[in-house]
């Protein structure tokens, strides 16, 4: 299975920006970068990437997502890409 480009652009965004986001000014911030999916595709993404370890939620209910150490070995080739889901919008 390939590797969902949308987890890819999320967890490339948070990894190189090195910061935490919410899902909204995450998704406005990766359309400025050309990304062509859905708001709502960032929440889902979100979901899914944390509950595989690859984000994790900071800051309680304020919804802030960060990557992981995990999710930066998948970035660098470490993790086998089949561990994430593809799940298309």
């Amino acid at each position: 299975m390939e590797p969902n480009l949308r987890d890819e652009a999320i967890l490339k965004f948070l990894a190189e920006k090195e910061i935490a986001l919410p899902p909204t000014p995450l998704y406005e911030n990766l359309r400025l970068e050309g990304a062509t999916f859905s708001q709502r595709t960032v929440k889902r993404r979100l979901k899914l990437l944390e509950d595989h370890g690859y984000v994790e939620r900071i800051l309680g209910q304020q919804g802030y997502y960060q990557i992981t150490d995990k999710g930066r070995a998948y970035l660098a080739g470490d993790l086998d890409a089949e561990e994430l889901e593809n799940n298309e919008e």
